[in-house]
C-alpha cells in the first residue's frame, strides 16, 4: 500500500515535524507498511527523505503569481499521487487563509486525488482564520470530497460549521498526541523548568514587526521568570521548537533577567523525539508554543500557556487547563503571573502530576478515534 501525507513540513519547524513524525508512526501501524512506502509532500523534500526514510516532492511549484503556482504544482504532482492508494491532508493548522497560499494549496491536493480516484482524509487539523470567499470554497471543497475529516479543537469544528461544511468533523486532538514515552519520575516538589518562547512581533520573523509589542513580551517573560526563581529556586532551561528563531528570543529574554544564573538556553535544533525526551526530565513546562505544551503533556508534564495565539488558549481551554493560560499582551504588566500558576502547583504537587497523567489519557484516547479515521478512510 503507498499512502501520501500533505501538509506543512519540511520548514524546520519541529512542532509540525512532531506532528509528521506521528502521522507516519500511526500510518505504519495501522497499514503494516514501511517508510518507503510513505510519500511526504514537503517544503524541503531532500531533508524530510533522509530524516524519515519517506519518498518525498516538492508540496508545492513556485510559478510567478498565485495561479500559475497552483496549476503548476497541480500538474507536476497529479503524477504522483496517481500513484497513491490514499492520501493524509493534515495535521496543523492549514485550514487557513491567513497566508492566501494555504486553502488553495492544499485544496489542490484534494483536487488531485478526487480526480485521480484516490481516496483522502483531511486528518488532524486547526481551521482558522478564514475570511476570504475563495478560502472558504477551497476548504468546503477538501470536506466535501473527503473520506473523512477529523480536527484538533472544538473551534475549529464550529468554524468548519460556520462556513458551510455540512458532514460530520470529527474532534481527535493534535496527531501529536500519538507519541508517547515513559518518564523516570517526578521531583519531590517542582523545581526543574522548561521554557519555550516565540518570535512575537519579531520584525525578522513576524508578519508584521512591532518593537514595542516584542519589548514588552521579552521584558514580561524576563521579570516574571526572574520572580519565580525568587521565590522557589527553580531552574530555568530555554529551548527551542523552530530553531534557530525561538533560541534568539531566549537568548533576548535571558540578557534582560537578573538571576542568569539559574537558566540554560539550549542552542540546539532539537528533533521532536529530543524534545519529546527533554520534556520528561521537566517538573513543568510554560511553553508559548503549541508543540511544546503538546509534547509536555505526551511526557506527562505539568504546563503553563503562553498565549501568542488562540491556538494555545483553546488547546488549554480543551484539556481543561484554561487557568493555565496566560496571556501574551498583558503578561509585562505584572511579576508573579508565573508565580501565581506554579504556587497552585507546589502546594498540591501531587495533585498535578496526577492533573498531568489524567489530561495525557484523555488525549490518547482521542489519538485512538484519530487511528480509527485513518482506516476507515483508506477504503473506497
Amino acid at each position: 500500500m503507498k499512502i501520501g501525507i500533505v501538509g506543512n513540513y519540511g520548514n524546520d519547524n519541529n512542532g509540525d515535524e512532531a506532528i509528521l513524525l506521528s502521522i507516519i508512526r500511526q500510518l505504519q501501524k495501522a497499514f503494516e507498511i514501511e517508510t518507503k512506502d510513505i510519500t511526504v509532500f514537503s517544503n524541503n523534500p531532500k531533508q524530510t527523505a533522509e530524516h524519515y526514510g519517506v519518498e518525498s516532492y516538492p508540496l508545492y511549484y513556485k510559478n510567478g503569481n498565485a495561479a500559475k503556482t497552483f496549476f503548476k504544482t497541480y500538474k507536476e504532482n497529479v503524477e504522483v499521487v496517481k500513484t497513491l492508494d490514499f492520501v493524509v491532508i493534515g495535521g496543523g493548522g492549514i485550514l487557513m487563509d491567513l497566508y492566501k497560499r494555504e486553502a488553495p494549496l492544499y485544496g489542490s491536493y484534494a483536487m488531485m486525488a478526487k480526480n485521480s480516484r484516490v481516496p483522502y482524509v483531511v486528518y488532524g487539523c486547526g481551521a482558522g482564520p478564514l475570511n476570504t470567499g475563495l478560502g472558504k470554497w477551497f476548504i468546503r471543497y477538501m470536506a466535501k470530497h473527503a473520506q473523512n475529516i477529523s480536527v484538533r479543537d472544538p473551534k475549529s469544528q464550529q468554524l468548519l460549521k460556520e462556513i458551510g461544511v455540512k458532514r460530520d468533523v470529527h474532534v481527535i486532538g493534535d496527531p501529536a498526541f500519538s507519541l508517547e514515552i515513559e518518564r523516570a519520575g517526578y521531583s519531590d516538589a517542582p523545581k526543574k523548568v522548561g521554557v519555550t518562547a516565540v518570535p512575537y512581533y519579531n520584525a525578522s520573523y513576524w508578519p508584521t514587526g512591532n518593537e514595542t509589542l516584542y519589548n514588552n513580551y521579552i521584558d514580561g517573560m524576563a521579570k516574571n521568570l526572574d520572580k519565580l526563581i525568587e521565590t522557589f529556586n527553580v531552574e530555568i532551561t530555554f529551548f527551542a521548537t523552530k530553531y534557530p528563531q525561538d533560541a534568539d528570543v531566549t537568548k533576548d529574554i535571558q540578557s534582560k533577567m537578573k538571576h542568569v544564573a539559574n537558566t540554560s538556553i539550549i542552542d540546539d535544533n532539537l528533533k521532536p523525539q529530543k524534545i519529546l525526551d527533554l520534556s520528561a526530565t521537566f517538573d513543568v513546562l510554560i511553553g508559548t508554543r503549541l508543540h511544546s505544551l503538546i509534547l509536555a503533556t505526551d511526557a506527562k508534564t505539568p504546563i503553563i500557556g503562553v498565549s501568542y495565539h488562540t491556538k494555545v488558549n483553546d488547546f488549554l481551554q480543551m484539556a481543561g487547563l484554561g487557568e493555565y493560560s496566560l496571556p501574551i499582551d498583558s503578561l509585562h504588566e505584572s511579576d508573579d503571573s508565573f508565580t501565581q500558576l506554579f504556587t497552585k502547583m507546589n502546594n498540591d504537587w501531587q495533585s498535578a502530576i496526577n492533573l498531568a497523567s489524567s489530561t495525557n489519557n484523555d488525549f490518547k484516547e482521542k489519538s485512538s478515534l484519530g487511528l480509527k479515521l485513518l482506516v476507515e478512510g483508506a477504503k473506497k
